[in-house]
């Protein structure tokens, strides 16, 4: 879209955050559910589809627009976020980028309007950051595959209408060569859900257990239509994952810097602003750089990302830096707040514990500095 429309677009998501996300905050703690209104409303500012293409219904976002979006949202609780976050990312951009023509016209124009809610299945109880490891097996049984085994804390997994689901359709293939890519329908037999999880926090967001027993899905499902290509699928959706999540933290860096100078300009102690002690500057500060670094760095990764430059090297640091930096910048703004921060009432408690999912999903730290460093070896490698 033009920069015109997009800064109007991005104006009417600051609203939506401002007006009704924010205010609604408490009530999802509490039920630790989505209001359908909220949901409803997402579907009509077209949050479902911004980066499904224009031909097929979406808003066609950048990299880079999608980030600042999400950005918005994500000043407000993260687990509004997750009502789209699976559509708009892992869920849909492996029928985007590698789906065949049928496939995208299928699906694509329902994830824009938000009438189909996608969800990934890849994590399972014995491969997580071992992705390659995966056990779930799809077995060709004539023009279909029927495939079982169970795929873990998936998120939107009852909402969903649809999984991008990683499965094993060579079975004595060893690693990421024989796995494949399905388009499973959520209403196809066989299907069932394990209890919602509880977590830690970001109440509100939907994650279970997805068992599937002799599940049979026409061969035509696998994305592309080509066996085996399932994991690169998976790896270049990851990337793309890594910046949203990185915008994801920088949404909440922002909210919790906000909440931490105000707090600090209103709360006295020996007769003055807290904001007047250089010890608390000192965190204030901090946290602001925390927050400008990893903007930069974002803002450079997804220019990349948008030009079809190789950026696996950076999506990986972007992401275990921005992730990081929010979890220092939460513990900073506890420790502004002082005996404040701990109390319930006062939310930063509660993003303290929301945003510690950042530094473990899409990869875990560990595993994006893995990748950061394997990647430096091999280009060291092929300059040599």
């Amino acid at each position: 879209m033009d920069a015109e429309t997009f800064d109007l677009f991005r104006t009417t998501v600051q609203r939506f955050v401002a007006e009704k996300l924010i205010p609604a905050e408490d009530e999802v703690e509490e039920a630790d559910a989505m209001p359908e209104t909220i949901v409803q409303q997402m579907r009509d500012m077209g949050l479902f589809g911004i980066s499904v293409p224009e031909e097929y219904g979406g808003l066609g976002c950048t990299m880079a627009e999608e980030a600042a979006i999400i950005r918005e949202i994500t000043r407000a609780s993260i687990a509004f976020r997750s009502v789209i976050g699976t559509t708009v990312g892992i869920g849909s951009q492996g029928i985007v980028m590698d789906g065949t023509e049928e496939q995208k016209r299928e699906w694509l124009p329902k994830f824009a309007t938000g009438e189909a809610i996608a969800s990934f299945g890849l994590t399972e109880p014995e491969a997580g950051s071992d992705a390659a490891s995966l056990r779930t097996v799809a077995i060709k049984d004539g023009d279909n595959y029927r495939i079982t085994g169970t795929k873990r804390y998936i998120t939107n997994a009852p909402r969903a209408s649809v999984f991008t689901l990683m499965a094993r359709t060579e079975p004595d293939v060893k690693g990421a060569a024989g796995i494949s890519a399905f388009i499973l329908p959520a209403n196809t037999p066989g299907i069932s859900f394990g209890k919602p999880d509880k977590k830690m926090g970001q109440k509100g967001s939907l994650t279970t257990d997805v068992i599937l027993d002799d599940v049979v899905v026409p061969a035509k499902n696998i994305i592309g239509g080509v066996p085996g290509r399932g994991f690169k699928t998976a790896m270049k959706v990851l990337d793309r994952g890594r910046i949203h999540i990185a915008a994801v933290s920088l949404g909440m860096c922002q909210r919790l810097i906000d909440m931490s100078l105000q707090y600090a300009l209103e709360r006295k102690q020996f007769g003055q602003r807290i904001a007047d002690f250089q010890l608390i500057q000192g965190m204030l500060a901090d946290m602001k750089v925390d927050m400008l670094t990893a903007e930069a760095l974002m803002q450079s990764v997804a220019a990349k990302f948008d030009a079809g430059e190789p950026v696996s090297l950076e999506c990986a640091a972007l992401k275990y830096y921005a992730s990081e930096a929010v979890g220092r910048i939460a513990d900073r703004a506890v420790q502004i707040h002082g005996g404040a921060g701990y109390m319930a009432e006062y939310k930063v408690e509660r993003f303290y514990r929301d945003v510690r999912l950042l530094r473990i999903y899409e990869g875990t730290s560990q595993i994006q500095q893995t990748i950061i460093a394997k990647q430096m070896i091999r280009q060291a490698e092929a300059a040599q």
